[in-house]
């Protein structure tokens, strides 16, 4: 039975998978043989069934379909070159491979070009491991082989760079040292029109070309010069042309020796190879830029945990009080932050914050702001003076664009609560007889040069409850774009009113979630509860 691949894109990258006997399952599914990454892409989407040397497609009910060069298909006998699209207008891409298909080379290429599709598969399967130098073995083995395959005496490898100009990536002898220095040391003619060009030169007598431009490799004595294109080849949905290129650089061979690298079919078989040098140098590359975004993403993590270690347990009885708090960022990491401390024995602090921007930047504020809290949360002048200080605290440190909204309110074991609000959504105050909003204060923290801040004192009986929220809740959106609302969450509220605060605040963050249904959220959601007991 021939071997076959998927030669997959879609947004998590490109990758090549082999099809496997008897059964390859395709979708969303991490179960899956084929696991895909898309819009259109079902859990269990497709399979494909082996059968003798036929490789037969069948759609497993998907909800957006299995399509077959651009027609929809239930069941269909795969031929190499096929280009399959999982859903309508998907993200997601792939084309049936069947090694060998294309050309019979000869039996050093096959062995070469066999190698590197090998290398390619793998690296493409290779995303929880960590090499840096991954890349760079993959275009050494590229230029041995194809100085092995030619008999060149140098081979040189050039990519792209972001700029599209060529840079040097890698030299090596027929000896299979590596050369020294960073730089091309021949005329740079040859290797930038062939990559600008997309066609194979060779040039039989460097001496002799009258077009010039070969002044450097002259000098070093090269006669012979052989440069390919690197492009990766994929299958594209147009009437009029059904592949496209994307260069990515060149293979560069030459030698001091007349008469070499002249063979028509040496030619062919090293265009060929570097097809497949081309996959397998942008799966190295994938490789290891998969392996720093993991790095990364395993930075975001501990950050993260740091983040969410920095804020107070989720519940906590006191004497007079019961709190219930949680932060769910949108993010690896979140711009709120909600806090409650004791002010000596008869007093509770409670502070929320919500950091304008998203991500680590925003996320740094917040454990700032948060930090400044803890130092002025017991400020004389009271919640007014605390956010006074915050304010001035940011405006000296001269962070551009970035400004806090915060609540913060101090609750007596007398029931008395004195708070003051810095542009933050009003927290609601439910209570026996209704709810009410807690609107004084000021402007967000940070926002102008000079702010004032006003306070005000209501009291609380026992069973009242105050709800702090971040704007994720009351702006969470549905998929037509509709907004959750105040209305909605004073709702939920009230028909939760008497509800412990974390039975409470549980109601509350799954009737925003079912409201969403499902759709993509763009800001965090934190909510703080806090329910009067009485003294």
């Amino acid at each position: 039975m021939p071997i076959a691949h998927l030669q997959i894109e879609d947004p998590s990258g490109r990758r090549t998978r082999t099809v496997v006997s008897p059964l390859t399952t395709i979708g969303r599914r991490g179960q899956c043989t084929v696991q895909l990454h898309g819009s259109g892409v079902s859990r269990n989407h497709a399979d494909i069934t082996t059968a003798g040397d036929h490789f037969i497609l069948r759609d497993r009910g998907s909800t957006f379909g299995t399509f077959v060069n651009g027609e929809q298909v239930t069941e269909h006998q795969l031929v190499h070159g096929d280009r399959l699209a999982f859903g309508r207008n998907s993200d997601c891409h792939a084309v049936f491979v069947i090694e060998g298909a294309p050309t019979a080379p000869s039996p050093q290429f096959s062995s070469a070009a066999g190698e590197l599709r090998l290398v390619a598969t793998l690296l493409g399967g290779l995303r929880a491991l960590g090499s840096g130098r991954v890349l760079d073995d993959v275009l050494a083995m590229v230029v041995d082989f194809a100085i092995e395959l030619t008999g060149a005496q140098r081979g040189f490898i050039m990519l792209a760079g972001p700029d599209h100009r060529l840079e040097l990536k890698m030299g090596r002898d027929a000896s299979r040292l590596r050369l020294v220095g960073s730089a091309f040391d021949g005329s740079r003619k040859i290797p930038e029109e062939v990559f600008a060009n997309g066609s194979s030169q060779i040039v039989q007598d460097v001496g002799a070309d009258v077009t010039g431009g070969h002044e450097g490799t002259q000098q070093r004595g090269i006669r012979m010069v052989l440069c390919v294109p690197l492009a990766l080849v994929r299958f594209v949905e147009q009437a009029e042309a059904n592949t496209e290129q994307k260069r990515i650089g060149v293979l560069y061979l030459d030698s001091r020796a007349p008469g070499a690298l002249t063979s028509t079919a040496m030619r062919d078989a090293l265009e060929a190879l570097a097809d497949d040098a081309a996959l397998a140098i942008e799966s190295a590359r994938l490789y290891r830029e998969a392996s720093e975004k993991a790095g990364l993403e395993q930075e975001l993590r501990f950050a993260a945990a740091i983040q969410q270690a920095l804020l107070p347990p989720a519940e906590h009885r006191g004497t007079f009080f019961t709190v219930s708090g949680t932060s769910v960022p949108c993010r690896a990491m979140g711009g709120d932050f909600f806090d409650y401390r004791a002010l000596g024995d008869d007093r509770l602090g409670i502070a929320l914050g919500d950091v304008s921007g998203k991500g680590a930047a925003a996320a740094l504020l917040a454990a700032a702001v948060q930090g400044m809290f803890t130092v002025e949360a017991g400020d004389p002048a009271g919640p007014a003076g605390t956010l006074g200080q915050i304010h001035r605290g940011l405006r000296s440190r001269d962070i551009e664009s970035k400004f806090v909204t915060m609540f913060f309110g101090v609750l007596s074991a007398d029931g008395r609560l004195t708070y003051s609000n810095g542009g933050h959504n009003p927290p609601v105050l439910v209570r026996r007889a209704g709810v009410s909003r807690l609107e004084t204060g000021g402007t967000p923290l940070g926002m102008f040069d000079v702010a004032a801040y006003d306070q005000e004192t209501v009291v609380l009986t026992p069973g009242d409850t105050l709800v702090v929220f971040s704007d994720g809740i009351s702006e969470a959106q549905n998929p037509a774009g509709e907004e959750y609302g105040d209305d909605r969450l004073i709702a939920c509220l009230e028909a939760n009113r008497g509800a412990a605060p974390a039975a409470m605040r549980e109601a509350l963050l799954a009737s925003a979630h079912a409201f969403a249904a499902g759709a993509h959220q763009n800001d965090d959601m934190t909510v703080l509860i806090v329910s009067y007991g009485g003294a």
